[in-house]
């Protein structure tokens, strides 16, 4: 469907393509990575025509669409949410679907996104920057290109939402190449792995662990290769250097020489970039109890998220929060930072506590006046330059670019350089709410490396499941406003709360059925009157709470499976319902006897069960249980 032949590209005086090629057939699912810089977005440009190749060839198959959805900056109109969603491509004489067709379809991806039926007739201006990028993802999907082009798709996603959209795109018709450093993502969906190496495009086949070890065996042949040619080289420069100058073997000397310019030379591989082996900055140590909530209540209006609710961290603890959308995990975040007040009940800090948090909004805060390496020193005890720039520079921040003001840094940019200054000058709680987003790769390993090496306690929300698995020790599930702490790391919590899969467990609304959530543990849960005289009846009150809320959940579960299953049959059918309206365009379907009478009989029934189908949709999304 997409063929790049032999395209060579520079940019900026720096050669970013030379003679890279990629075929990129339907139905074929291909995750784009390659270190920052590499030409991920130059690869994009060239594909959508907004970039010419030097040399070489870019064929898009007559009349394949493209559909693309860039990392950031979408641009808000004054459509509103839904009418954004339905806006279908322009000058496509493809498109047959009438608005009757498409608005139930709109309607039903832009409520997978997490938009409430109330946003439909939202203006696009009223809402925030991830907002719009998600409302142009749903107009993507319902217009459903042959070639679906994304950039870092999962950005702006809430965990409910991003679960809900790696489903849909398993279900996806049309070929897919994105960009993502979301290795779950790609685990999840890609069937091949191209990376932007040596100029070149080389393509892995499987997922991104398949990838990681293919790399590694590649780039030992590769050394191994590059070393043997290299002593055949230095063999036959040795023999001409000897013998050049003598008569009777100069023939031979020239001979060596031209064998050595005749070889087509392997390259040395490059090597990949070191741990930066630097011992950050270590807060002061705080006493052994770091925070408590007690009894604390918290409402917005007439929205109760937490009543009595009672917390306590411990000196060293990692924790990281899951749970569905909406369960209370970032309230809970912003209720220990400080950030939201306590409406009822208490706050108490441990000894010597220093309390940091971070948020998507921290980056807000960078002065714009300063430069990145005034910024990353910018503080009480400022750490030398050359240790500023050497964790700069991990953080992708190097050479010149420690010397730009910040008003002119991306999102992801002022992302890392917000850790950076976080990481130089560390609190002894730490509060992250997805501190990986908008980092690549490598930036997210440094961050764990960071992590790693911290001695203060640390509490976090991260839908990155590697992140998760590489940092937590203790997983605190909260659902409805109830806390069910796993003292244990990510893999005991999937085990113990029987997830469906390791993306499934960080969302699902699940606890484990073998304990009661009110006991107190290490992972930090306390109930001071649990065991005192008298508590029977309460605790016999609260059994039957959970069995309740164990039957809810369910009741939750079954309904949202019912409503999954209505929308893969639709998904089925409107794909069938196109393979028959293409057939019927074709002339010599109507050549063949009653052939287009039968199509036109199951075309007839399939929008028949649409109609229906649409119908119960509507009813079930519309009615969620609380």
């Amino acid at each position: 469907m997409l063929t790049i032949s032999q395209v060579t590209k520079a940019f900026g005086g720096r050669t970013l393509f030379e003679e890279a090629s990629l075929q990129v057939n339907r139905g074929d699912r291909i995750g784009l990575v390659g270190p920052n810089g590499a030409g991920k977005s130059t690869l994009f440009s060239l594909i959508l025509g907004d970039a010419l190749p030097d040399e070489g060839k870019i064929a898009l198959e007559k009349s394949a669409t493209i559909g693309f959805l860039p990392q950031e900056h979408a641009p808000a109109t004054d459509e509103t949410v839904l009418e954004l969603a339905c806006e279908r491509r322009a000058h496509d004489p493809a498109v047959i679907d009438t608005d009757w067709q498409i608005e139930p379809r709109a309607k039903r991806i832009l409520a997978g996104l997490a938009f409430r039926e109330s946003d439909f007739e939202r203006s696009t201006k009223t809402l925030s920057g991830g907002w719009v990028m998600r409302a142009h993802l749903a107009r993507l999907l319902v217009q459903e290109p042959e070639l679906l082009l994304l950039d870092e798709p999962t950005n702006h996603l809430d965990l409910e939402s991003l679960v809900w959209f790696q489903e849909y795109l398993r279900n996806y018709p049309g070929a897919i190449l994105m960009i993502s450093h979301d290795r779950e993502f790609l685990n999840q969906l890609v069937g091949s792995i191209v990376e932007i190496s040596h100029r070149r495009l080389n393509r892995y086949r499987g997922n991104w662990d398949s990838y990681v070890e293919q790399k590694a065996a590649r780039e030992q042949q590769q050394l191994s290769a590059y070393k043997n040619q290299q002593k055949e080289i230095a063999s036959l420069q040795l023999f001409a250097d000897r013998f050049r100058a003598k008569a009777s073997k100069a023939s031979q000397a020239q001979s060596k020489l031209k064998q050595i310019d005749r070889m087509e030379k392997i390259e040395a591989p490059v090597a990949r970039e070191k741990t930066v082996h630097f011992r950050f900055p270590q807060p002061p140590r705080s006493g052994h109890r770091v925070i408590t909530l007690k009894e604390v209540d918290h409402a917005y209006g007439d929205l109760v998220v937490y009543r009595d609710l009672n917390f306590e961290a411990e000196r060293g603890q990692r924790t990281v929060l899951v749970g569905p959308n909406g369960a209370g995990k970032s309230t809970l975040l912003k209720l220990l930072a400080g950030v939201l007040p306590v409406q009822r009940g208490a706050r108490e800090l441990g000894h010597n506590v220093k309390v940091g948090y971070f948020s998507q909004y921290r980056v807000d805060m960078l002065d714009p006046k300063m430069t990145v390496l005034e910024t990353a020193r910018d503080m009480a005890n400022p750490v030398s330059e050359q240790v500023a720039r050497t964790v700069l520079g991990s953080f992708l921040f190097r050479g010149d670019d420690v010397f730009k003001p910040t008003t002119v840094l991306s999102g992801g940019e002022k992302t890392r350089l917000a850790l950076v200054r976080l990481l130089l000058d560390p609190p002894n709680l730490l509060l992250m709410d997805e501190p990986t987003t908008h980092l690549d790769v490598g930036s997210s390993d440094a961050l764990i490396g960071a992590l790693g090496q911290y001695e203060g306690t640390l509490i976090f929300i991260s839908h990155d499941v590697y992140f998760i698995r590489a940092v937590a020790r203790i997983v605190l599930h909260i659902n409805a406003g109830k806390l069910t702490p796993y003292a244990g790391d990510y893999d005991y919590y999937l085990d113990k709360s029987r997830a469906t899969s390791a993306r499934a467990g960080v969302v699902a609304g699940i606890g484990d059925p073998g304990r009661n959530e009110n006991v107190p543990s290490k992972a930090g849960i306390t109930d001071p009157g649990y065991n005192k005289p008298g508590m029977r009846e309460v605790r016999e009150q609260r059994r039957v709470a959970a069995e309740e809320r164990k039957a809810e959940a369910k009741a939750k579960r079954d309904h949202e499976k019912k409503v999954r299953d209505l929308e893969m049959q639709i998904l089925k059918l409107e794909g069938r319902q196109k393979e028959l309206t293409e057939e019927l365009e074709k002339p010599e379907i109507y050549e063949r006897g009653g052939a287009a009478t039968q199509l036109n009989r199951e075309l007839l029934a399939i929008t028949e069960d649409l109609e229906w189908l649409n119908s119960e949709w509507e009813k079930f999304a519309a009615h969620q249980p609380v």
